[in-house]
């Protein structure tokens, strides 16, 4: 199994992002234009250093990454600027790992990171013709809360999806007291 870390100066930017355009390519091939399927390297480094980057490496490889985001003041959406919401951005899973729980694992671990630096809500946007995604996340609890457009970075209007998450000291697979 993968062993997850945070990100290091030392690591191989180059192949974090063919990593990253390796698992956007079938969103690519359906017509997609993600920010991962065509960022550069110096983009990868700037989109890392906008938050905590972690990373999943097996076998010396790097197989998953994700970045989770302080909230964001001068963020065009307007839950992303919430003093207690954290976002999810640049987050990738090798193909050959994809059905793994990897992904699952990498997000866990970045909401874990928010919620010790006092996230009350995580949000992220995918591409709104993504219905697998949208399904997917919607599985690990978020809902759609609205729109983001990032063109021309993308050729899409973006779902934004939040996920309230438990009271602080009540663990997360636990319902809150009402």
């Amino acid at each position: 199994m993968p062993a997850i870390r945070a990100i290091h100066a030392r690591d191989d930017l180059e192949a974090l992002t063919r990593l990253i355009h390796a698992a956007y390519a079938p969103q690519a091939a359906r017509g997609l234009r993600y920010w991962g399927t065509h960022q550069t390297v110096e983009d990868t480094r700037k989109r890392f250093g906008m938050g905590f980057g972690f990373v999943a490496e097996m076998d010396g490889q790097f197989v998953g990454t994700i970045t989770v985001r302080p909230p964001q003041p001068e963020s065009p959406v307007p839950a992303y600027r919430d003093p207690h919401t954290w976002t999810i951005a640049q987050y990738a899973v090798h193909p050959d790992m994809k059905g793994t729980g990897l992904g699952r694992r990498l997000h866990d671990h970045a909401v874990r990171h928010a919620r010790a630096s006092g996230a009350r809500t995580m949000a992220l946007d995918t591409a709104a013709p993504a219905e697998g995604l949208i399904a997917m996340y919607r599985r690990w609890g978020y809902e759609v809360a609205g729109e983001a457009d990032w063109r021309p970075h993308t050729n899409y209007v973006s779902v934004v999806m939040l996920q309230v998450l438990a009271c602080a000291g009540v663990p997360p697979d636990l319902p809150a007291a009402a």
